[in-house]
């Protein structure tokens, strides 16, 4: 049993190094920070419940099926701003440029949908390359179950959207 739980804690390192130590030294260079120090800040200490940490993309071409990072550049769960109740996505710039795959897309739906199913606000904080060219049309159709969530959430709960990285328009996950 202890190894298993050694074998675990060593995977949990692995998830939050996102794409690697070298990768967080360049965010950090360029006055930037990682997806889980934004959370660490925006978040009550010690509140932050991380959800689908191993979570990888199920691409196959291109080379992806040698290149996956557990929790496929997105920090999700949810948290405490002042003792109420928030669900958060945060994009992992550090891995794949924070670009957006049809896994990273589920991530996020998956915390809409409970802050609306609860009532709770979403935020966003967004740092991301756009679509996972990779994937194609999968990580596009992503985007699509993404607004649509934003879409269904508005007048439902508040949705707060922070923009890390100067983006092209359609390219973030933008709320109303």
């Amino acid at each position: 049993m202890h190894d298993i739980l050694e074998q675990l804690e060593a995977k949990r390192q692995l998830a939050r190094l996102g794409g690697g130590q070298k990768r967080i030294d360049a965010q950090h260079k360029k006055g930037k920070l990682t997806a889980r120090e934004r959370l660490e800040l925006l978040l009550d200490e010690g509140t932050f419940e991380e959800w689908d940490m191993f979570v990888e993309h199920r691409c196959v071409d291109f080379g992806m099926e040698e290149n996956k990072i557990p929790g496929d550049g997105v920090v999700t769960g949810y948290g405490m701003i002042n003792g109420r109740l928030v669900f958060v996505f945060s994009q992992d710039f550090t891995v794949f440029g924070g670009a957006l795959s049809e896994a990273h897309a589920e991530k996020i739906c998956k915390v809409m949908d409970q802050a609306m199913k609860v009532g709770a606000p979403v935020i966003g904080l967004n740092d991301s390359g756009g679509a996972r060219i990779q994937e194609g049309v999968a990580s596009l159709g992503g985007y699509a179950d993404v607004f649509q969530r934003n879409v269904m959430a508005s007048g439902v709960v508040p949705q707060i959207s922070m923009i890390m990285d100067p983006l092209p328009v359609g390219r973030c996950i933008r709320p109303h």
